[in-house]
């Protein structure tokens, strides 16, 4: 099937089997590796974009689900070489350790600032509780997002 999502600004044609996921598109297709693929079932949140502004499970959505959608990965919060306000947060916060919940965190709490106006660290927490860290860094990632609120 023939697919037209912008991704990360860029519009992209893709050729694609109606059963190929989001995330198979994104990392093989497109060659955004950024994406992560953990459990494969929508549990662990390693895959989450954004279509349309709403975070996704890559891995349960089919690539045609996103014709005329646009997709926003990891790779896309970068600009010009000046990284996302999250992103430096995450950093300044060490809210990364292993980096495999990473995309999927960074997403999540793109979403939730611009969604939110402020966020306590229990809102922070509830919002960020759907993407797994197998390192436990919770206090890092929830710290930067906290930092992220305050800086904007």
């Amino acid at each position: 099937m023939d697919v037209t999502v912008t991704v990360n600004g860029e519009v992209e044609h893709l050729d694609v089997e109606p059963r190929r996921t989001l995330a198979d598109a994104l990392r093989e297709d497109l060659g955004l590796t950024g994406t992560h693929l953990g459990c494969e079932h929508g549990v662990c949140g390693a895959c989450t974009v954004l279509v349309d502004g709403e975070p996704v499970r890559a891995c349960l959505m089919f690539a045609v689900q996103a014709d005329g959608c646009a997709v926003t990965t990891v790779e896309g919060l970068e600009r010009d070489g000046v990284l996302h306000p999250v992103q430096e947060a995450f950093v300044a916060h060490h809210g990364l350790q292993c980096g495999f919940c990473t995309p999927g965190m960074l997403l999540t709490a793109v979403h939730l600032l611009a969604t939110h106006t402020d966020a306590d660290r229990e809102t922070i927490r509830a919002e960020l509780a759907g993407t797994i860290c197998r390192c436990t860094g919770y206090r890092g990632i929830v710290d930067a997002v906290e930092a992220a609120f305050r800086e904007r």
